[in-house]
């Protein structure tokens, strides 16, 4: 019998490993794409990196050292119709948002990030995946508020790179409206280690060809690249091991706890940013806003997974009155 003790320890422990390498990843990528700091102003470039890494550590797990194993199930038909969109929504999501960074602060993004549910729903409700009611309307109205207020709080605001931000929620909103889709329609469900094997390469073929034609000439003209390759390698390697711990979070606890976690991360990467970076100024309008964004992010999370309950419950029952019923038909007519 497993100890109480420890597994509450280890709970906290992934807990604490997703907080510290999502926070670190973000602040990972500001610094190396910062003109300030490590000045490599490429973000499709570093993002198409993070993707061929995480094919090829896909691909060596899985096919040469075997340790871990690729779901069945993948046809032509699913991929094209599921693993595409999919991938080329996660192309677009971290072009975006990783460009974002070239022209607002860390916390600025985080903050424009919480108007992530919004998206979420508007989308869900055009695809057929939500219902809309005057409580999800409500959530979604104080999420927006929030968001306004943070963003009229900011002092040195860019609208590009608030278009940019914007732009990767879209991405972002649209990749869990087709992974909603892909679960609940086709019937497959996948480990992470296959989606990423499945999904990675599509993606790094979407970054590529923009890169070609954006970003290449301008590598080209810059000449010999000083950047030291361990940096880059410790940066994709902190992605996939990103990935790797949302996979152990989610295994070890629920789904409840990782969206709470979720929230502690942005305020700790919000608050952080304050100092690390000197491009961050944060006003009290600013931390005012955001929190009442976050009230709203904190509501739309509960009514969603009350509403995931219901759904397991009402699913369960349906299951037991069936066996019943299956049960019954077996037995012995008098």
């Amino acid at each position: 019998m497993a100890d109480p003790k420890k597994e509450t320890l280890l709970t906290y422990a992934y807990l604490l490993l997703y907080i510290a390498l999502s926070s670190g990843q973000i602040f990972f990528n500001k610094w190396v794409l910062s003109s300030k700091e490590i000045n490599f102003p490429y973000p499709l470039g570093l993002t198409l990196l993070h993707m061929i890494f995480s094919s090829v550590v896909c691909f060596v797990l899985t096919k040469i050292l075997k340790v871990m194993k690729v779901e069945e199930g993948m046809t032509p038909e699913i991929y094209a119709s599921s693993v595409v969109p999919i991938g080329a929504m996660f192309a677009m999501t971290l072009w975006l948002g990783n460009t974002a960074y070239l022209y607002i602060s860390v916390a600025f993004a985080q903050m424009l990030k919480a108007i992530m549910p919004v998206a979420v729903f508007v989308l869900g409700v055009a695809a057929g995946l939500e219902v809309m009611s005057c409580k999800m309307l409500l959530i979604m109205s104080v999420i927006s508020i929030g968001v306004l207020i943070a963003s009229y709080g900011e002092i040195n605001i860019n609208w590009i790179g608030v278009v940019y931000q914007m732009g990767g929620v879209v991405g972002e909103a649209l990749r869990l409206i087709f992974m909603e889709i892909f679960v609940k329609r086709k019937g497959l469900k996948l480990n992470p280690i296959s989606v990423m094997y499945y999904v990675s390469p599509f993606s790094a073929l979407c970054l590529f060809l923009p890169w070609i034609f954006l970003e290449k000439p301008k590598m080209d003209d810059h000449g010999p690249w000083n950047f030291p390759p361990v940096l880059l390698i410790l940066n994709c390697l902190c992605t996939f091991a990103l990935n790797l711990s949302v996979f152990l979070v989610i295994t070890h606890t629920s789904a409840l706890t990782i969206r709470v976690a979720g929230v502690v991360k942005d305020w700790v990467v919000v608050l952080l940013s304050a100092i690390l970076f000197a491009d961050t100024k944060l006003t009290l309008i600013n931390l005012f806003g955001y929190a009442i964004a976050i009230a709203g992010v904190a509501a739309y999370n509960n009514f969603k997974l009350k509403k995931e309950a219901t759904r397991d419950t009402s699913d369960a029952s349906e299951h037991d009155e069936s066996s019943q019923r299956q049960q019954s038909q077996l037995l012995p007519s008098r």
